[in-house]
């Protein structure tokens, strides 16, 4: 007899912490605490994801004779409360690497009989060491690492039946309308991963980065909320890796688990570094000198900085609440070594924004840019947006998609619309300074003032 505390493991495949509360028999109730803390927090669209997949989780179990009990209320008072209410049950749940999850779970602990399992990542939380003992601050070694570790326990299958739900008071979950290009549950989670094994994950080394093509998985938001296991995902690509028909087709398929691992690696650093949530890892990075910007800020934010790179993944962030990767990374240079504005301005706004949005690799990714993080990208490195335009988007496909009032402008200038000639603009439908705005600040100028602001702090 026992509790299934579900948090951020919204699968019956692959899942520990459900095979535990399991394998007493008896009574059996799998249960979800709506944290008030948590949804509190600005994020809209993630938070709909959340209970669209609460939803499509709840129908799997119906199917199969049990159901899922909502509890609103602080995860401290109602999972003791409810572990009394049914008799002492033990509680099982998967661990987490947030400072807030661990001293919840610790609170939860000290009330009630807590059994944490592995399930998050791929590898249990603080098991991927160096040999004495110390965690790995730098992805290569971590990933030689990760690499030679057995995945703990063989992956586990879905129940075929499972205990009836006992008659308990249950609230309603929020009524918000799900995101539509990321239908919720656990079924669509296995859908997606076989449809990227069945051929694109072989193209993914050479077309990962091309913003104009669907040249990556999509997975993430499915592996934020543990619809699918990072197990049975890194299995999965281990295998395709296995049995890729080319040399080039592996390398597709090792360069994508290679992506999962940097999220097990910020999972790392956040399970053993949580200060980096508050502040810069590298000491240099608490003395840069930020620019207090609102209006470039704002124009970031909205899309309106003059880049059309950079608008069009900002205005694909605002439409669906997801960016592709590359377009991340070059709107957080930009924000950073363009503007100057502080890296946490940029994770807040992503963490608000993303369907997929997870606290260790956004502030992985945010650190690693502005380069105040472990491992981190060099100070000295600072993307040109208009080059990087040209080579992942060298038709401007993505640009014209997101950015409808550059559509008509001749490819020669869909990457620098204000050299558009004047007499091309009537064509084109774009008046740049009146329909797109002017950039915002010029590339060289900006590049010689970040270095100048960083040498500063990192050379002290």
């Amino acid at each position: 007899m026992a509790i299934w505390w579900i948090r951020r493991d919204l699968r019956l495949t692959d899942n520990l912490a459900l095979q535990a509360a399991l394998s007493g028999g008896g009574a059996f109730v799998p249960v979800f605490v709506l944290d008030p803390h948590l949804l509190a927090k600005p994020a809209e669209r993630r938070q709909a994801f959340l209970f669209a997949g609460l939803r499509a989780l709840a129908q799997d179990l119906r199917a199969l004779g049990s159901g899922l009990l909502i509890r609103n209320g602080d995860p401290v008072e109602e999972l003791p409360r409810l572990a009394q209410e049914l008799g002492g049950l033990p509680v099982f749940a998967e661990e987490d690497a947030s400072p807030y999850a661990r001293e919840r779970d610790r609170l939860v602990g000290s009330r009630a009989n807590l059994k944490l399992l592995p399930g998050v990542g791929g590898q249990a939380l603080g098991a991927v060491l160096k040999a004495d003992g110390a965690p790995y601050t730098v992805f290569t070694p971590f990933s030689r690492a990760w690499k030679a570790l057995p995945s703990p326990t063989p992956l586990t299958r879905k129940p075929l039946s499972l205990p009836k739900l006992p008659a308990l008071a249950s609230d309603d979950l929020p009524n918000l309308p799900a995101p539509a290009n990321f239908p919720a549950g656990e079924q669509e989670a296995q859908r997606r991963l076989d449809a990227f094994l069945d051929g694109p994950i072989y193209a993914y080394k050479a077309e990962r980065d091309r913003m104009d093509l669907d040249g990556t998985s999509a997975l993430s938001p499915y592996l934020r909320f543990g619809m699918l296991s990072a197990r049975q995902a890194a299995q999965a690509v281990r295998g395709a890796w296995l049995s890729a028909p080319t040399e080039s087709a592996g390398a597709g398929a090792e360069t994508w688990l290679n992506e999962l691992i940097w999220r097990e690696f910020y999972l790392s650093i956040l399970y053993h570094f949580p200060r980096v949530l508050t502040e810069s890892f590298v000491p240099a990075g608490k003395l840069i000198h930020w620019r207090t910007a609102p209006l470039d800020l704002a124009a970031w934010q909205s899309g309106r900085t003059g880049y059309p790179v950079v608008d069009a993944g900002m205005r694909q962030l605002a439409s669906l609440g997801w960016m592709h990767n590359r377009a991340r990374m070059i709107t957080a240079s930009f924000l950073v070594k363009h503007l100057l504005v502080n890296w946490q301005e940029g994770e807040a706004w992503f963490i608000r924004q993303l369907v997929d949005g997870d606290p260790a690799s956004n502030n992985g990714g945010w650190q690693w840019t502005a380069g105040t993080g472990t491992d981190a990208a060099p100070y000295f490195r600072v993307f040109n947006p208009i080059l990087q335009g040209l080579k992942f988007d060298p038709l401007g496909a993505y640009v014209r998609r997101w950015v409808p009032e550059l559509a008509g402008v001749p490819d020669k200038y869909i990457h620098t619309p204000w050299e558009m000639p004047a007499e091309l603009e009537g064509a084109a439908g774009c008046r740049v300074g009146v329909d797109y705005p002017l950039p915002i600040v010029e590339h060289n100028l900006a590049r010689e003032r970040v270095l100048a602001v960083y040498q500063q702090a990192f050379q002290r």
